[in-house]
């Protein structure tokens, strides 16, 4: 009994910070895709990852659309993560090689998963609420567009149908298996300390 309260406490643990990793690598895409940074929502995340990103940002200066104090902080949280789950859960000293290949794996994972939901939200306002000026419907058109804009450079819509989002969970998919995959395989850990 103690056992399993214990490996549930670990998956809450690990939970949490992959929740606090979606938002910062939100926080990297809203600035990649130049998303209004007034939008109330966008606030929001950057508020929530100041904390952690401001210090790194003395160092790791934005540049542009590339924030890469933001990636920095995915990386160094999920690393410190799989380590301290790891001690915790008795299995000893990972190596860190290892730890470092799972958190780029964890981050990757992140970004795809933001890119995966916010096609499927995307697709649903289309449907229910095309022309919605909700700032978080906004801001999911916003964070989309710079992956579906090439997309639909070469495959144009079909009249009232477009194909793009479809190539693009395509790739993610394939992404996502390909190089997450290989990615998490090379880490050598446990799958679940890797991914969401």
């Amino acid at each position: 009994m103690g056992s399993q309260m214990g490996s549930a406490g670990l998956m809450l643990v690990n939970t949490l910070i992959n929740v606090y990793l979606f938002v910062l690598m939100l926080r990297f895409l809203l600035q990649f895709s130049r998303a209004d940074y007034y939008n109330p929502v966008s606030q929001a995340v950057i508020k929530a990852t100041r904390p952690v990103v401001a210090p790194l940002q003395r160092i790791f200066r934005p540049r542009g659309r590339f924030d890469p104090a933001s990636l920095v902080a995915g990386l160094l949280i999920k690393g410190i993560t799989i380590f301290v789950l790891l001690k915790l859960a008795g299995i000893g000293m990972p190596p860190i090689q290892g730890v470092l290949v799972a958190a780029l794996a964890g981050v990757l994972s992140a970004i795809l998963d933001i890119y995966f939901f916010a096609l499927i939200i995307m697709i649903i306002l289309s449907w229910v609420a095309p022309q919605a000026s909700h700032p978080g419907a906004i801001l999911v058109h916003q964070l989309v567009e710079p992956i579906m804009a090439p997309v639909r450079k070469v495959i144009p819509p079909l009249g009232m149908i477009d194909l793009s989002p479809i190539v693009v969970f395509i790739a993610i998919n394939l992404v996502d298996s390909l190089v997450v995959g290989a990615l998490a395989r090379a880490a050598g850990l446990p799958g679940m300390l890797v991914g969401f």
